[in-house]
């Protein structure tokens, strides 16, 4: 199993050399930010090389901002625009996949007109690598907090991809501050959607259910670590640990001995 982590720095290669990493994810710039990608270094096939050499696999975390799930067309062209920008430059890297958030539609709007616009969006961007859509934390008008709001989601955008890969990151935070059991959450998750990819295995500062997207280090949260640990064994995918600096070092190295 290949086990990594989000590195923040100018060279996440080195970051995850350092600590032993096989999957290293990160930003192709500003992630609050709708200007295009930034590639680290600024020769994407120099990057592609240099990881593909050191055994590490990339993924990339689209920037938090995009919302293709908006009514508001000044949100949802924008971000069509930028998602499609974003799965180009990751795939010029080799990225494994390209994570993006489900996004949200506002409280006096109807789901399914957020899961009509994903739909759209997915009809009308290339896909060159995997399209993995992750599970939020917080939100009433959130396309992928709930389990229900997953399944409504994913109906919308597996029919809609017709074959073309549109898959799956389960983030352990966001899982239970949304209110889902982790005990169980992999079975339920693959139920409706088949496929997990990528797990974000983090711990959460916050209670059961609280809605709240604040990442902690596995031994300092609120989750029992081993039911991180478990999560990750049933899911049987790579894992991303975007546990808070310092200590993300020391959550990856502890995760890799508990599943060696």
């Amino acid at each position: 199993m290949r086990i990594g982590g989000h590195f923040h720095s100018d060279d996440p290669l080195d970051d995850a050399v350092a600590c032993e990493a096989r999957t290293a994810q990160f930003f192709l710039g500003d992630p609050q930010g709708w200007k295009g990608p930034v590639f680290p270094g600024g020769d994407p096939v120099a990057l592609r090389d240099a990881y593909a050499a050191a055994d590490v696999d990339i993924y990339i975390h689209a920037p938090y901002i995009i919302n293709v799930a908006s009514t508001n067309n000044r949100i949802r062209i924008p971000s069509r625009k930028l998602l499609d920008q974003q799965l180009k430059a990751a795939a010029s890297i080799g990225a494994k996949g390209l994570i993006v958030h489900g996004g949200h539609v506002t409280a006096d709007v109807d789901p399914a007109q957020g899961v009509a616009n994903w739909v759209k969006a997915v009809q009308q961007i290339e896909r060159p690598l995997p399209l993995l859509i992750e599970n939020t934390a917080g939100g009433n008008g959130a396309m992928a907090r709930s389990l229900d709001a997953i399944a409504r989601l994913w109906d919308g955008v597996s029919a809609a991809a017709e074959g073309g890969e549109v898959g799956f990151c389960l983030d352990t935070c966001h899982a239970y501050s949304a209110g889902i059991e982790l005990a169980d959450a992999v079975d339920r998750v693959k139920a409706i959607t088949g496929r997990i990819d990528l797990v974000h295995c983090n711990n959460s500062r916050d209670e059961f259910a609280s809605g709240a997207d604040r990442h902690a280090n596995f031994p300092a949260g609120t989750i029992d670590p081993q039911a991180l640990v478990a999560v990750v064994r049933a899911a049987g995918a790579p894992v991303v640990c975007e546990t808070p600096e310092p200590g993300l070092a020391e959550d990856i190295s502890w995760l890799r001995e508990q599943i060696s």
